[in-house]
């Protein structure tokens, strides 16, 4: 295997403009935090959305200016004795389709919110932690090295726990974001000792320097060994970070921050940072095929089971937030069968039709009312046009059905897995029609049949403002064309995406040739592609049958179900296992120990401590008489003793 270093030469550009990419929503942060009661919601908005646009503008100019990868150097960091980490950005392929899916996205979501939070009397705080989200994500792409990287994820942890818990005189928001809160901790104690683990392999966090020591294995003799406890700890991270399993409960609820929150979440900044992760770490990835099986596994797993979820939600977002679960299984599922294109290729489709759907459920949000339910929705395509169309086109392109985005992405995903393994393949389709069923059974429920709210909802129902169907549009463009950046073979289209990504994955092509050079015959390919297909129409054609030809309706929360039913309605009582198995016992525990350790050990010490203290001084305030003759009695008796006691000295 040939040395390969990656470039460590100087911008082509100025320092500055590298350095405002991130700066600019943190300036917008800082003026919106600072002002927050002086500024108008509109005012607010703009310098929010203004802040986003000029980042997205500069990362476009990098974009069409970009000719090879580089690092930047802004400043020495941390110096002790060897270790050297410098605070460095890396601008290549991955970190810019990154900035753009995060600046891109972000700003619509931003100029969204400017019509949907016009009426909260916080707007400027909000704007404000949606900026800091912003610049977290930026830090975590950008950063030439793990640490920096590690920077950005906690900042994107406490943003979501902010912007959860956003409306906290809600006590069931609060709960939500220390919820989100707490189960990322857990993921990053794990991504946290895999860098330590990175240091101590390779005596470096800089990815240039880790990722060719791995490709050329110039470490020692246990390289399998050790790769695979770095990756599965990594992993570990992106398992908290992008809700799978075990640790997915936090995304659902993560529906308790207002629905622009919901949309960044689940579309371009928090979700999407393990799959970014894995995919800048693919050599290391590559070098543990252990480690890729588990990915694979779990990402499979994580799709089918929250799939099954989502087909009995009745919370419109809820319905959104399952699905963003099963299709960041996806994602994780082909990183597994080492389509890595493919899955940063899901993550671009996905975030243009997911934002779609979140922003176009909080446009029936806002028309209902703030109600959620779609038991009580229904007919609403008349009163939202705009959103309906929107709305339809995403769940088009989440069900796979061409031309839409979702089904270049989706197929492409498939195909490697039918490679990699038949089963798994059968399973990621049978998740493909389960997909397709729960998302039109929403399309459905919510604006077709009649309108089952109440009158007062029904005459306060109207399409939302310009500021909020201009971002549904735009995305609604995105999820139905922007596919085409990877067209199948079969059509001769170019995959634009994956022969820009290819230096990215230079060393991990080196180290197993065939996972990249491996092609699919035309016969096959089309086979594939008809499955899929069918698989998204059938559940299109029986979510049809079932909630508009018979007209079937959810149930009342109280209403008696099958097992089969109340087990997937309740969500399989993974929430309630969590509970039994760990929240009570450590609660159980705390108090214990504050009844017995803090109340009957240490408080007695403490205050017995205190109380003798102020005996002491009880008693040595009666020397304190005041009488002259007293302390100069006091001061003999003193010399007497120090000469009698110090009498053998002289």
């Amino acid at each position: 295997m040939q040395e390969l270093v990656l470039p460590n030469y100087g911008a082509p550009h100025p320092t500055l403009l590298y350095v405002l990419i991130p700066l600019l929503p943190f300036l917008g942060f800082l003026i919106n935090g600072l002002l927050n009661k002086r500024l108008s919601a509109t005012v607010a908005g703009l310098i929010g959305s203004a802040t986003v646009l000029g980042s997205f503008l500069i990362s476009i100019y990098l974009f069409t200016t970009f000719e090879r990868q580089y690092t930047v150097q802004l400043f020495d960091w941390i110096t002790v004795g060897s270790m050297r980490i410098p605070f460095q950005y890396q601008i290549d392929q991955l970190s810019l389709i990154m900035l753009l899916l995060v600046t891109g996205v972000g700003f619509l979501i931003h100029v969204y919110s400017i019509g949907y939070m016009s009426h909260d009397e916080n707007v400027g705080k909000f704007f404000s932690f949606l900026n800091l989200f912003i610049f977290s994500m930026l830090v975590l792409v950008l950063g030439a090295n793990f640490v920096i990287l590690f920077i950005g994820w906690e900042g994107v942890g406490l943003c979501s726990y902010l912007l959860i818990g956003f409306w906290n005189k809600n006590h069931d928001y609060n709960n939500a974001a220390k919820k989100a809160f707490i189960i990322n901790r857990i993921g990053d104690l794990g991504f946290l000792l895999g860098i330590f683990l990175i240091y101590l392999t390779f005596d470096s966090v800089q990815y240039a320097e880790v990722f060719q020591k791995a490709a050329l294995s110039q470490f020692g003799p246990y390289t399998v060994s050790i790769l695979t406890a770095i990756t599965l700890l990594l992993f570990v991270g992106a398992m908290g970070k992008s809700a799978q399993l075990p640790l997915y409960t936090w995304l659902p609820d993560a529906m308790a921050g207002p629905t622009p929150v919901s949309a960044l979440i689940h579309a371009a900044t928090m979700v999407t940072a393990g799959i970014y992760m894995v995919l800048r770490a693919n050599v290391l990835f590559t070098l543990a095929p252990a480690t890729l099986e588990v990915v694979g596994i779990i990402g499979l797993a994580t799709a089918l089971f929250a799939a099954t979820i989502g087909l009995a939600q009745n919370d419109i977002k809820k319905v959104l937030a399952y699905s963003t679960v099963s299709q960041l299984g996806y994602m994780f599922l082909a990183l597994g069968v080492m389509g890595y294109t493919s899955s940063l290729f899901h993550v671009l489709t996905h975030a243009f039709f997911k934002a779609l759907m979140f922003l176009g459920a909080g446009s029936v949000i806002h028309a209902m009312s703030n109600e959620q339910d779609i038991r009580r929705m229904g007919g609403l395509r008349k009163a939202l046009p705009i959103t309906f169309l929107t709305f339809f086109i995403g769940c088009l392109a989440i069900s796979g059905i061409p031309p839409f985005s979702g089904f270049f992405s989706k197929d492409e995903i498939l195909a490697h897995t039918y490679e990699h393994n038949k089963l798994m393949w059968a399973v990621g389709l049978f998740t493909a029609f389960l997909t397709a069923f729960y998302m039109f059974r929403l399309l459905f429920l919510t604006f077709f049949g009649e309108f089952r709210g109440t009158e007062e909802q029904k005459h306060h129902l109207h399409e939302s403002p310009a500021s909020m169907t201009l971002p549904l549009i735009i995305l609604a463009i995105l999820a139905a064309v922007g596919g085409f950046m990877g067209a199948p073979m079969f059509l001769g289209g170019k995959h634009y995406l994956a022969d820009f990504l290819a230096p990215i994955f230079t060393y991990s092509r080196q180290i197993n040739p065939g996972a990249f050079t491996g092609e699919i015959d035309h016969s096959t390919e089309l086979m594939l592609i008809g499955a899929s297909v069918a698989a998204g129409v059938l559940g299109i054609i029986f979510a049809y049958v079932q909630y508009v030809s018979r007209g079937v309706r959810p149930v009342a929360d109280e209403t008696q179900r099958s097992v089969p039913e109340s087990l997937v309605y309740h969500k399989y009582y993974i929430d309630e296992l969590y509970n039994a198995l760990f929240v009570r016992p450590i609660m159980g525990l705390s108090r214990g120990l504050y009844r017995f350790v803090e109340q009957g050990i240490i408080d007695p010490i403490v205050n017995g401590l205190g109380r003798l203290t102020l005996g002491g001084g009880q008693l040595m305030r009666f020397v304190q008489t005041g009488t002259i003759g007293v302390y100069l009695i006091l001061m003999v008796i003193g010399i007497v003793l120090i000469l009698a006691l110090n009498f053998g000295k002289f």
